[in-house]
């Protein structure tokens, strides 16, 4: 990692999450899988979180508080929120037809 990625708060939150851009933050997931750069200043703060997410799947960052919190709250005791899975994957087909 570079350290040109900008600073933003982390999302820890659902109903912070909720109200991000879901094409921008599967652009930024799908950009790190690619092995794009570090997003720049030029990307807002929903692409950073998909960005940086895809960084700590992949283990080149490591989760934080912040990350672990809102794992939790998106799939307390394990089960994943369904409707928000359904609205990634209609982000999916607007960012990979």
């Amino acid at each position: 990692m570079s350290g040109a990625m900008p600073t933003f708060q982390p999302v820890a939150t659902l109903a912070d999450l909720e109200t991000l851009d879901a094409t921008e933050i599967s652009a930024g997931y799908r950009e790190f899988e690619r092995g794009d750069f570090e997003p720049g200043p030029n990307r807002g703060r929903a692409y950073w979180h998909g960005w940086r997410n895809a960084a700590m799947d992949a283990g080149q960052i490591e989760r934080d508080a912040a990350a672990w919190q809102l794992v939790h709250e998106v799939a307390p005791r394990g089960v994943f929120n369904r409707d928000l899975l359904g609205r990634m994957e209609e982000a999916m087909k607007d960012v990979h037809p």
